[in-house]
């Protein structure tokens, strides 16, 4: 049994989660099914990112503590995890005392064991949005171009980490492939993004900012919310405490969003390097979820609230969606319109009415009992039905969508099947010979929606009697009718 951990970035609690987190659950929770289904044992990471100056400021704005705010949005980052069906194992949050406070500690004192901070004061232009100081360079007309607010200039003293120092290695890293950049384009980014890589001010005077963890043997400073939230993904596995889950460690994927890559790629790696311990195996980059074609914004008012869309639409139907509408790696819309029609022409119209069709004529023509028979496997319109190659070469490069397109391949070629087959034409052994190969298409198509749809692959395989596996030579099913999978759906709603 392989080990397999998988993270996805953690919320910036400074606001309910969009649309564009549930986004980044369910691709990880795919990717953590698919391993599940090869026996894989698996590790998988979200949580809630607390600390920072925006955080603060919004439990300021809200009339509450900054500890009693973070708890409020956590609460809804893991209500929105549950509805979507993930199956993370672990939730970190960075205001945990008792499991994040020390493996952030017990980091910062190894980096600083290694000599690679250093304290000295500094002034610079302070982007809140980003948390992060950021040059001149990167304004527009000396605005944020990704915030659309003025940063702030700042002139304080910090503790400062030399990610100078480690630029050769990081480059290695990534020239190599050791850290794998999916998708390969990024990688060419943050090549360029290295050349200018200075050290990084890895604190914030306590009097500016008491929000966070405090540095070791240094109360006048706060640590760096950067610093402090990248060490999620090892407090999640017990760094610093008990070390239950070390053993998962390094990580097998990273997965982020493209405007954070650089952290997760860059000072993520040094920061590692130089506290000797091994670097991530892979960064698995998303694009952003647009909305009519503009990035969500408060203030154009097109933020899609993804509660919204579970109290509208079945979770498996939000999670589809997702995962097939949205390219894996490239900017993709959201909309309302296009969800509805997906429905009805993938879900309803394609796999809903292909189950109903073939579990109402086994039922009638072979009084709902079938025994598989591995001769039908000869079949070539089975056998490319069985073909997942490329189901799983689509997985490996992190292109789930092209993953979930090989899934209704197969119910085409089923539905072809019965089409020119005919089974209600036919009887005795001709009868059961295509009822039962397209009972075996339909099971194995369900296999391999468990990464994308979970519950609906658990109602195929109650229907039919079978397990989420391969069929054996000799299996019965026993299928049994049951309410349409994906019934007419009524929505006011647009977008």
């Amino acid at each position: 049994m392989a080990r397999f951990y998988i993270t996805t970035s953690i919320v910036y609690t400074n606001a309910s989660p969009h649309i564009g987190f549930a986004l980044e659950l369910v691709q990880a929770d795919a990717v953590a099914r698919w391993h599940r289904m090869f026996g894989d044992e698996v590790r998988f990471l979200t949580g809630t990112d607390e600390h920072g100056m925006k955080n603060a400021r919004a439990a300021e704005a809200a009339g509450l503590s900054s500890q009693a705010f973070v708890d409020g949005i956590a609460g809804k980052v893991g209500s929105l995890a549950e509805r979507l069906n993930i199956t993370n194992t672990g939730f970190s949050r960075t205001s945990d005392r008792t499991r994040h406070w020390p493996a952030a500690k017990e980091l910062w004192r190894r980096i600083a064991a290694s000599g690679d901070l250093y304290k000295k004061t500094y002034e610079g232009h302070y982007c809140v949005g980003h948390e992060a100081f950021i040059k001149v360079d990167d304004l527009v007309e000396g605005i944020c171009p990704l915030h659309k607010s003025k940063p702030e200039l700042l002139r304080e003293e910090n503790w400062f980490f030399k990610l100078s120092s480690y630029r050769d290695k990081v480059r290695m890293l990534l020239e190599s492939g050791r850290i794998r950049i999916v998708p390969e384009s990024r990688r060419a980014e943050l090549l360029h993004l290295l050349e200018d890589a200075e050290d990084v001010s890895f604190s914030r005077p306590s009097d500016r900012l008491s929000w966070g963890i405090p540095v070791p043997d240094d109360p006048s400073q706060t640590m760096y919310v950067w610093a402090d939230a990248l060490t999620n993904y090892l407090s999640g596995l017990g760094f610093g405490t008990d070390g239950a889950d070390m053993a998962f460690w390094p990580a097998d994927a990273h997965l982020v969003g493209k405007d954070i890559t650089r952290f997760h790629a860059i000072i993520w790696p040094a920061m590692l390097l130089s506290a000797g311990l091994e670097v991530p195996r892979q960064i698995l980059v998303h694009g952003f979820i647009t909305v009519g074609g503009q990035k969500m914004s408060k203030s154009i008012g097109n933020v899609v609230d993804p509660f919204d869309v579970l109290d509208q639409w079945p979770t498996d139907v939000v999670r589809y969606y997702l995962l097939r509408g949205l390219q894996s790696t490239d900017d993709g819309d959201f909309s309302f319109d296009t969800l509805a029609s997906r429905y009805e022409s993938d879900l309803s119209n394609g796999l809903g009415n292909l189950v109903q069709r073939a579990v109402t004529l086994i039922a009638t023509k072979e009084g709902g009992v079938l025994s598989y028979d591995a001769t039908w496997a000869k079949n070539s319109a089975l056998t490319e039905v069985l073909n997942d190659t490329e189901y799983h070469r689509a997985f490996e490069q992190f292109r789930l969508h092209d993953a979930a397109a090989k899934v209704w391949e197969k119910i085409g070629i089923t539905n072809a099947y019965l089409n020119e087959r005919e089974p209600w034409k036919q009887s005795g052994e001709d009868r059961t010979t295509t009822l039962g190969t397209a009972a075996a298409m339909i099971c194995h198509i369900a296999s391999l929606l468990q990464p994308f749809m979970p519950s609906t692959a658990d109602r195929i395989s109650a229907v039919f009697g079978a397990p989420l596996s391969p069929l054996q030579d000799g299996q019965r099913l026993s299928v049994k009718p049951s309410e349409p999978l994906f019934p007419r759906h009524d929505t006011r709603t647009s977008t």
